[in-house]
């Protein structure tokens, strides 16, 4: 993995496409960004976003969560961009554009998550450290001192 987020492959990826989804849709009349074009440019956003978030987390099975979350985004994109074509908001052409592009996106996600998998089953297989379990004694009640404490072990209370 890079040592930042920024310099992902997957995440420079999804960052391009909601850049580009968010200058063609800045352009639409008020009707069209406030129906489609926040929820596409959102959808679009939040591909990368669950990414940067995955990253952040130390869990594996978080991280892999959050990845999880991303590729839906980009599900979700696609759907609104195939509003957009219907609705005569993008060209067919730019939709098939940003359609391939983001099946890029995926099967890069995918090939991401897919070694994070790996590095979490090496991690497994590496022997852990640990002490030896304790010797715990049972004894019963009448085992016990009576009193439990007396005066000299209590005395430290009183100071």
């Amino acid at each position: 993995m890079s040592a930042t987020f920024e310099n992902l492959r997957v995440l420079q990826s999804a960052e391009e496409i909601a850049d580009s989804v968010w200058k063609r849709v800045v352009k639409w009349d008020e009707f069209a960004k406030d129906v489609v074009g926040k929820q596409i440019t959102r959808s679009a956003d939040s591909v990368g976003a669950n990414i940067a978030e995955s990253f952040g987390r130390f869990n594996f099975g978080e991280k892999l969560q959050f990845l999880y979350y991303s590729r839906g985004s980009i599900f979700e994109t696609k759907f609104w961009l195939n509003r957009t074509k219907v609705r005569e908001l993008l060209k067919p052409d730019e939709v098939e554009e940003y359609v391939t592009r983001l099946t890029d996106l995926a099967r890069q996600l995918n090939t991401f998550a897919g070694g994070l998998k790996v590095v979490r089953a090496e991690q497994k297989s590496k022997p852990a450290v640990r002490e030896e379990q304790a010797e715990y004694l049972a004894i019963t009640l009448d085992d016990l001192p009576d009193p439990l404490f007396n005066e000299a072990d209590l005395s430290w209370l009183n100071s």
